[in-house]
């Protein structure tokens, strides 16, 4: 068992959000134990009780409480990357770019941040390419790719923290799913809630009286179908729950895909990868400098594109508004 201590938070953490700052310094810890902590105050911001959503500020003191030692192990910090390097990996995957933000179209299976034994992300290369000023507006999961909007400066990050809290952030999402949602329209209404099981964090449908439950809504839409096998969907989620689109199609039925936490591997057809179908598609929001509105597409990536062309689906003939 650790002994309580006390953390700085670097000028560069500036903006996360708690729980996010103990995933990335301590992988190990469960959400659900951290949930545990917040509620009995054992953790502390700069002496006061918080929340798990609480935007920390550099130089913030944190407090860390006595932790078995499988849940207190750091990250291991990788070393530094040359800026040119970060670059180079970079540059392709740019969809837009201005001297504020940049939007990419993150591939299938990089994680966004490090943990206790991954040390090959996207913020480490961010974080060379922009000395130590560029950061992530959002998350994506490691294996769901497509659009990501990244802050240039800590000005712009703060800017872009406001959008998506608000809501302001129009997000278009592409999965292929196993059968066919009926009606082909709909909304799913369903809190959520993590929970721990054998194979790791996931989220589950929330239960009355909860006090951990956290609202999602998602919006879907049925663009094709293949009999009735598989389906083309189109997912606007309102709210941005960690997991939502994969647990809220699980839960009605129609798992994504190649979803091995939410049943998606299951009567798998040949010929269709092993791999999570689901693309952040497009994301639109008013510039938060200049005011002028952004619309960014992001591809398909190849794992997809050869299950749309598996299922017979077209993705150049739709056009998915986001106002």
């Amino acid at each position: 068992m650790s002994r309580v201590s006390h953390r700085k938070v670097a000028a560069d953490e500036a903006g996360l959000r708690l729980d996010r700052w103990f995933r990335l310094h301590y992988p190990a810890l469960p959400h659900a134990r951290l949930q545990k902590l917040l509620r009995k105050g054992e953790v502390r911001v700069n002496g006061k009780r918080v929340k798990a959503a609480q935007r920390l500020n550099a130089g913030d003191e944190v407090r860390i409480p006595p932790l078995p030692d499988d849940m207190a192990a750091q990250t291991a910090k990788a070393p530094p990357l040359p800026k040119e390097e970060a670059l180079a990996f970079l540059r392709p995957l740019i969809l837009h770019e201005d001297d504020h933000l940049l939007v990419l179209n993150k591939p299938a299976g990089l994680p966004v941040q490090g943990g206790s034994k991954t040390r090959q992300h996207l913020d480490r290369h961010l974080r060379a390419a922009g000395g130590g000023n560029w950061r992530l507006a959002h998350r994506l999961d490691r294996d769901t790719s497509g659009a990501l909007v990244v802050a240039r400066t800590r000005a712009a990050a703060a800017k872009l923290g406001k959008l998506f809290a608000s809501r302001a952030v129009r997000k278009v999402y592409w999965a292929l799913v196993h059968g066919v949602p009926k009606p082909p329209q709909g909304k799913v209404d369903m809190a959520l809630i993590k929970a721990m099981t054998r194979d790791g964090e996931r989220v589950r449908a929330a239960h009355d009286g909860e006090t951990d439950a956290q609202p999602a809504i998602t919006h879907y839409n049925v663009v094709d179908r293949a009999a009735a096998v598989a389906a083309w969907v189109s997912l606007k989620p309102v709210t941005g729950r960690q997991h939502q689109l994969r647990a809220h199609m699980a839960l009605i039925g129609h798992p994504i895909m190649g979803d091995g936490k939410y049943g998606g591997l299951e009567e798998l057809p040949d010929g269709v990868a092993a791999r999570l179908m689901l693309h952040a598609r497009r994301v639109g929001f008013i510039h938060p400098v200049s005011g002028q509105r952004i619309d960014v597409t992001a591809p398909l990536p190849p794992h997809m594109e050869e299950a749309f062309r598996f299922f017979g689906f077209d993705p150049s003939r739709f056009d998915d508004g986001i106002a």
